[in-house]
C-alpha cells in the first residue's frame, strides 16, 4: 500500500522570516497541507489509487470526474510540496539565463509573473512552466496543477489567501514582490529547467 505522507520542509519553520512568519508556515504547512494528506489517504483507502504514486494519482484522477475529490486533495499536496520546496532562506538571487532569454530580461519576467499572480481571481497558483519547448507563465485555479496538462512545473507561488494573509493581509501584490525578490530558490528552478 502506498501511503501519502507529510513532506518535510527543507528549512526550519522560522527560516523564511521576516518574509513569511513562523506562524504562517506552521499553519500553512503544518495544518492545511496535513489536512489534504489526511483527506487523500482516507479517500484512496481500499481503492486502486492506494497502489500508485502521488503524481500518478493526479494524472489518473484528472481524467475521471467522479474522482474530483481525490484529484483536488492529491493536487493540493503536490502543489504545496512544489511551492514550499521552491523557497529558501538567503537564496541565490541569480535568475537562470534561460528565463532571462525567454522573457527578455529579469524585470520583464518578474513583471509578467506578478501581473499573472495579481490578476488571478480567487484562489490558485501562478506557475512558470515548460509547455513543449516554450517557457510560459500560467495560472491554475483552486487545486489544478500543470502536471495534469502535460506541462513541466518550474516555479510556483501559492496565492490562496491562507498562504499570505497572516503576514500581508489583503496585500497580495506585496507578497508576490517579496516572493520574487527574497524567497525564490533559483537553484531549485535551475534543476527544474533541466527536466
Amino acid at each position: 500500500m502506498f501511503t501519502i505522507e507529510q513532506f518535510p520542509l527543507p528549512y526550519a519553520t522560522d527560516a523564511l522570516a521576516p518574509y513569511i512568519s513562523q506562524e504562517t508556515i506552521e499553519t500553512h504547512h503544518g495544518k492545511h497541507v496535513a489536512t489534504y494528506i489526511d483527506n487523500l489517504n482516507k479517500l484512496i483507502e481500499n481503492t486502486p489509487y492506494e497502489e500508485i504514486s502521488l503524481v500518478d494519482i493526479i494524472q489518473v484522477a484528472s481524467k475521471n470526474p467522479d474522482d474530483a475529490k481525490i484529484f483536488n486533495n492529491a493536487a493540493q499536496v503536490y502543489n504545496h510540496d512544489f511551492f514550499f520546496h521552491g523557497m529558501c532562506p538567503k537564496c541565490d538571487t541569480k535568475i537562470p539565463q534561460e528565463i532571462i532569454d525567454a522573457f527578455g530580461n529579469e524585470a520583464n519576467f518578474k513583471a509578467q509573473f506578478k501581473n499573472a499572480a495579481t490578476s488571478l481571481f480567487g484562489s490558485g497558483y501562478t506557475w512558470l512552466v515548460r509547455d513543449g519547448d516554450q517557457l510560459r507563465i500560467i495560472n491554475t485555479a483552486n487545486a489544478d496543477t500543470p502536471i495534469a496538462h502535460n506541462m513541466t512545473p518550474i516555479l510556483t507561488i501559492d496565492v490562496w489567501e491562507h498562504s499570505y494573509y497572516l503576514d500581508y493581509k489583503n496585500k497580495r501584490a506585496d507578497f508576490i514582490d517579496t516572493f520574487l525578490d527574497n524567497l525564490v530558490d533559483w537553484n531549485f528552478v535551475s534543476e527544474n529547467l533541466k527536466q
